[in-house]
């Protein structure tokens, strides 16, 4: 398991990180981006972050993006829709990316509201590159993606749009948070009690980010947050955790998906109205095996009970001076002095 990183931010969500949006916090810029489209998590963050205050920006895929990780679709011109968004973000006919159609939605509607008929990153680049940019003419001070319908924890993330999205956004020197709520908040409509709670504690955590930046940068460079909610959120605490080795979700490959389907496949293939077929595929399931004593602060068990926060290392930069291979050992490899 990788070592705990030494963060002050670590220090204080070790302690609790039970505060409430600190007096006087600056008004931020924010984008908020996903994996699943217009959701009642996206509504929900939206509203409690404009009730603290801060300026924000929606950017999601069209349609459901779960799994599409750190894809572009680069030089692929996005046609008008052939169908609704979901949620009725866009109607059919429609452009590819714009401001979202759907009547009702909160604040300047419109103005705040964008979908993108792409992958999660080509979502959160048009919130920053295009609604961003307009709005405020620089990058947002923060961005937020999710809350996810469900938790990211473990391998899985390296297949995330939610994970990716905050990847991306940090690689390009942008604070980033990835937040991933419970699957019961996975709604038909925009309106659920348990994505209101989610979006609460979410604000929570972006003011304390706030006040310890003291009106600088909201995490410091190279620095990402993997934050996951339990299900139950009643009274959970928040607790630093890692990264590690530890997966909640047993993911595989079988030959036949209708053969070896788990509940979880079947009740996926069920919430989506079809039927898991006998052909070949990636197969999903939780993971019942204990995990070991030495991991359990990964984020993967703590999750269970509390507030899982997990710091992340923006893209695949290898700490500062702890690199493995030193330019000693890669000597007959390098242009030697003086060349």
């Amino acid at each position: 398991m990788a070592s705990q990183p030494t963060l002050s931010l670590g220090a204080a969500v070790a302690a609790g990180l039970a505060l409430a949006a600190a007096s006087g916090a600056e008004a931020r810029n924010i984008v908020i981006t996903n994996d699943d489209g217009l959701t009642s998590n996206v509504v929900a963050l939206y509203e409690a972050l404009k009730a603290a205050g801060h300026d924000v920006v929606v950017s999601v895929p069209c349609r459901d993006q779960s799994g599409q990780g750190a894809a572009l679709g680069i030089a692929r011109p996005i046609a008008p829709l052939t169908e609704p968004c979901r949620n009725d973000a866009g109607a059919a006919g429609a452009p590819g990316a714009g401001p979202m159609t759907r009547k009702g939605l909160p604040g300047d509607g419109a103005r705040d509201f964008h979908y993108v008929d792409g992958t999660p990153v080509a979502a959160l680049l048009h919130g920053i590159e295009v609604a961003g940019k307009a709005r405020w003419g620089k990058a947002p001070d923060l961005v937020l993606s999710g809350p996810n319908e469900g938790q990211n924890v473990g391998a899985i993330i390296l297949s995330s749009g939610t994970v990716s999205a905050a990847q991306y956004a940090a690689v390009s020197g942008i604070p980033a948070v990835a937040l991933s709520a419970g699957a019961g908040t996975e709604s038909p409509t925009l309106d659920n009690p348990l994505s209101d709670e989610v979006a609460r504690r979410s604000v929570e955590l972006v003011a304390h980010l706030d006040a310890r930046s003291q009106g600088g940068a909201m995490l410091p460079p190279g620095l990402a947050l993997n934050v996951n909610f339990p299900d139950r959120l009643e009274g959970a605490a928040w607790q630093l955790s890692e990264i590690g080795s530890y997966n909640a979700y047993k993911v595989g490959f079988t030959a036949d998906m209708a053969a070896s389907a788990s509940p979880m496949m079947q009740m996926m293939a069920k919430s989506r109205g079809t039927q898991i077929p006998a052909l070949p595929g990636v197969s999903f399931d939780f993971n019942t095996a204990p995990p070991a004593p030495e991991q359990l602060d990964d984020e993967s068990v703590v999750y269970r009970k509390a507030i899982a926060v997990s710091p992340m290392q923006a893209g695949y930069a290898y700490p500062a001076g702890a690199a493995p291979l030193t330019r000693e050992q890669l000597a007959a490899l390098l242009p030697s002095a003086g060349k």
